[in-house]
Formats: structure tokens, C-alpha cells, sequence
């Protein structure tokens, strides 16, 4: 099966987005959807399903970023057995910061917490986390945007009471 204009235009936003995860640079983003694209053009895919193609895309997207990975990292040892220099890399900045986003987001109320969770890392949308938690959709709006909201004012560092409770 040949991949068409269409389908490649309903997965290339989901590829995009995962490129723009996995390196957390636009242009190589963009490189790296391009050349998952050059591959699954010169391949055949033996199944015809709409999901089997998406999983198939990121799977290899996600081996044309790890090849990537892996060449870098020869490159740079190379170098720095060149340069007489100790090859410094973004990782324990990037660890550091995680750490610290992490440790920052385990302060978030548990009711914020949750949904957080819920909806950006787990994918549910906002009718399955109400009917997950046993709560009404637009609490689970709302209480999103306030947790989005805290956890971007704790990482500028500004601080911000917790909001009041009106007890019945």
C-alpha cells in the first residue's frame, strides 16, 4: 500500500507534534518528519488500517530520531577525542530543569495534580476525566486552566495563594 496525499495530511500535525517533543527544536522537528516521510515513502506498508499507519509513522519517526541520537553522540566523542575538550551536553541542564519542573508540579494541590495528569499526559478528554473523577465537565475546565495556571506562575517563580473554598 502506498502512503496518499490525504493520509499524509491528517497525520503530518501528530508527527510534528511528536518530532517537536522528542527534540525540542522546530527545525529539527521539521527535518525529522521529513525524513520518517522519505522512509514510509519508499516503503510498503502491509496493513491498510487508518491506526496501524499512525503507529507505524511514529514508530519510524521515533527510530529515525534514536539512529539520529546515537550519531551524535559518536560525533561529539569523536570531537572531543580530537579537541583534547570534555564533550559538555544540554542533557544535565535539561535533566536539571525536569527535576525541577517535576518538584514543582508535586506541590500542585492533588485535585489539580489529577487532572493535570488526566488530560495532558494521559490524553482523556474533559467528558472522560469528569466521568473518571465523578465531577461536572466544567469543573474539570476550570480547574485545569488553575493548575496550568500555578504550575506556569510556580516556573516564572511567582507565587499565588491557593484559591478559597466555599464551604456548604
Amino acid at each position: 500500500m502506498q502512503l496518499t496525499d490525504e493520509e499524509i495530511r491528517q497525520v503530518m500535525p501528530h508527527l510534528q507534534r511528536f518530532a517537536l517533543w522528542l527534540t525540542r527544536n522546530p527545525h529539527s522537528a521539521e527535518d525529522l518528519v521529513q525524513s520518517c516521510l522519505t522512509k514510509a515513502l519508499t516503503r510498503r506498508l502491509d496493513n491498510t488500517g487508518t491506526e496501524s499507519l499512525r503507529a507505524w509513522l511514529f514508530a519510524i519517526l521515533y527510530r529515525q530520531f534514536i539512529d539520529g541520537e546515537r550519531r551524535r553522540k559518536r560525533y561529539m566523542k569523536l570531537l572531543s577525542f580530537f579537541t583534547g575538550e570534555e564533550a559538555l551536553s544540554d542533557s544535565s541542564e535539561s535533566l536539571a530543569i525536569a527535576d525541577d519542573t517535576l518538584a514543582l508540579f508535586a506541590t500542585l494541590p492533588t485535585e489539580y495534580r489529577v487532572i493535570l495528569l488526566l488530560v495532558s499526559v494521559e490524553g482523556l478528554s474533559y467528558k472522560e476525566v469528569a466521568a473518571t473523577l465523578d465531577i461536572p465537565t466544567g469543573t474539570v475546565m476550570s480547574r485545569l486552566s488553575r493548575a496550568r495556571k500555578m504550575l506556569h506562575e510556580k516556573l516564572e517563580g511567582k507565587v499565588t495563594p491557593l484559591p478559597l473554598r466555599r464551604l456548604k
